[in-house]
């Protein structure tokens, strides 16, 4: 065998053998790292044919290819009579949103819109320029393609407290069918059609994971699976989105799967720029695409646009085109087509992160040699650390208040940096956007132990924020105010749980381990004893962040504040929904990507039985 690989050169030479052992052993890897992500795997981009067909020829256009719009072209290009069109600001997801293990690797990339929230007076201080970075998927699978790929329902009265406010047809027994379709293995490979894949996340770090299960234990919180089953509180190993080392978006098992059915069609690096209104307001005639950032064309739909852009851009569209709160737009001098509140009800599960340092110059460091096994064993054979979350799959869901085990309050999420795995610990602070001088304080630390992230969630936060229109013109983004921990019950929430971190520090299992709370250096706060209500108000300011779940910006209901209706149809339009988290009227308890999903199938259902009755006529 021969090869043109480079060889090292040694000082004792190879007769030719081994240097063709060694070049062979090369391109596996090469080849294995091409297998991570195949063309194969997402949709063609049908981009270029738009000179050659037309673009006028669909029934419906869905702008995102995201969590919410990938399910929606897989549902309505089932019926082969129905033409179908994605439009998506990026293209394919790089080789990292495919590990597992690697997804804070993506937050800074050109693969995310790099998001900023506005400075403020009670969160994101430690942050540079006191602004919490907020990234966004722009890729097939959206942001569903670099999340945490936690597959969460939420709770039952989420739900029912949606239908209780107006939004019929949402309450828990109206979604649920939709959660369990979403998961239903459907098809074959003959006639395939999508749904979510879901697999536990193999465990590499079970050292760490008993001592916060013997800790909680200690605490009385349910730890085993038979305590859980019938609870929505205790500490537990999350299902994902992930097979076999892999990520399984719905841009890749909806989407991608059926990408090859002629109905279906998906317009990649193609940014949609503004909705055209005709002269009553009552229809979207066609939308301004520029495609590959450099030809604007304009797309029309024979029956219905669908906005799936995501919690930030979906309003920062409509706004742009003319739809939103009157005052701003005109402002802006932008002719207001429908006074809507788009952009306001913004809601988002603010974390606080507390840092542990764990076994004090007693942890074992990471070596180099184990990093080269691990990508080795991920390369070929898809498994080891690399293809799972590790801890970050084992999740606490809490009730601070009581021993109530129906309804959680705060739930709380794991990462692990093992000791002197500054390169991993690096990515998550940049991706927090924390400051340089904390970062170089937990880097010095990380020197001598290990260090645990917990991410403090308030699952039901009152506090309410909005989003606005920079200016006039597409390429700015957006003005983001998430007014976390404004409202002061946020505040009692997170001081309980901070309570609950404190007396987790004083079990026998945390004591054994030195597992104790870091007292990172903050200048204003070190004027408090540490851990005592003073300080850790003066600590949220610095540490309230994003969980990365922004919701409600184009609210649901039936009331004043609502943008859509319970149909998902845009208030005083007849041919544009939106489809996608912005819809949520309150945000429900645990992540909520899965919900997401639930909303893209309820959806297509809607449309499909709208169109199915019009044609009936």
């Amino acid at each position: 065998m021969s090869s043109t690989l480079p060889v090292a050169q040694c000082a004792i030479p190879s007769i030719g053998v081994v240097n063709s052992f060694v070049s062979s052993l090369i391109q596996a890897i090469l080849v294995a790292q091409c297998g991570i992500s195949r063309p194969e795997y997402w949709p063609p981009d049908h981009a270029d044919e738009t000179h050659h067909h037309g673009v006028n020829k669909y029934d419906y256009v869905i702008i995102g290819a995201g969590s919410a719009g990938s399910v929606l072209a897989s549902r309505l290009s089932e019926n082969p009579k129905r033409e179908v069109l994605v439009i998506e600001a990026g293209g394919d997801p790089p080789q990292e949103s495919q590990i597992p293990s690697l997804f804070f690797t993506l937050s800074l990339s050109n693969y995310s819109w790099s998001y900023y929230t506005e400075p403020g007076d009670h969160a994101c201080w430690a942050c540079r320029n006191r602004r919490c970075h907020w990234p966004r998927g722009k890729m097939i699978g959206g942001t569903g393609g670099m999340n945490a790929m936690i597959y969460v329902r939420g709770n039952k009265h989420d739900y029912d407290d949606w239908r209780r406010k107006g939004n019929i047809g949402w309450g828990w027994s109206d979604v649920l069918p939709y959660f369990e379709k979403s998961v239903r293995p459907v098809g074959n490979d003959t006639h395939p059609q999508g749904y979510v894949i879901l697999n536990k996340f193999d465990t590499f770090d079970d050292d760490i994971r008993q001592i916060i299960r013997s800790g909680v234990a200690e605490l009385g919180i349910p730890t085993s699976r038979d305590e859980i089953k019938n609870s929505a509180v205790g500490y537990t190993d999350m299902y994902g989105t992930v097979q076999n080392g892999h990520r399984m978006s719905t841009g890749k098992v909806h989407l991608g799967k059926v990408s090859d059915r002629r109905n279906l069609h998906v317009f990649k690096n193609s940014l949609v720029t503004k909705l055209n209104f005709d002269k009553t307001g009552r229809y979207v005639e066609s939308i301004s695409v520029l495609m590959h950032g450099k030809k604007t064309i304009t797309v029309r739909a024979k029956k219905e646009f669908i906005l799936s852009a995501g919690a930030i851009n979906s309003p920062h569209l409509l706004m742009l085109s003319g739809v939103g709160p009157k005052d701003d737009l005109r402002r802006l001098r932008i002719p207001v087509i429908h006074d809507l509140p788009v952009g306001k009800n913004l809601q988002d599960h603010v974390m606080v992160p507390v840092f542990y340092q764990i076994q004090r110059n007693k942890a074992i460091p990471i070596k180099e040699k184990d990093t080269l096994n691990n990508i080795y064993q991920y390369l070929m054979y898809s498994s080891g650390p690399l293809g799972s979350h590790g801890i970050s799959s084992y999740t606490g869901f809490i009730n601070t208040k009581s021993n109530d085990r129906a309804t959680p309050d705060v739930q709380t999420h794991h990462v692990l940096i093992l000791r002197m795995d500054h390169n991993n610990l690096k990515v998550v602070l940049d991706s927090l956007a924390l400051n340089d001088d904390i970062q170089q304080y937990l880097h010095k630390m990380l020197n001598s132990s290990h260090i645990l992230l917990v991410f403090t969630v308030i699952l039901l936060p009152k506090s309410v924020g909005q989003i606005k229109l920079r200016s006039p013109y597409f390429k700015d983004y957006p003005e983001i105010y998430p007014n976390y921990l404004d409202d002061e019950d946020d505040i009692e929430t997170m001081l309980r749980a901070m309570r609950h971190h404190m007396n987790l520090e004083k079990t026998n299992a945390y004591k054994k381990n030195d597992m104790e709370i870091v007292h990172i250096p903050i200048k204003e706060c070190d004027n408090y004893v540490f851990k005592s209500k003073a300080y850790w108000l003066c600590y949220f300011k610095y540490f309230a962040l994003t969980l990365y779940h922004p919701i409600g910006t184009v609210k649901m209901g039936a009331d004043e504040d609502a943008c859509v209706d319970s149909h998902l149809r845009l208030r005083g339009v007849e041919n544009l929904r939106v489809v996608d988290a912005s819809i949520m009227p309150k945000i429900p308890s645990g992540n909520v990507n899965a919900p997401t999903i639930m909303i893209a199938e309820r959806g297509a259902d809607f449309i499909k039985e709208h169109w199915s009755k019009m044609c009936g006529k």
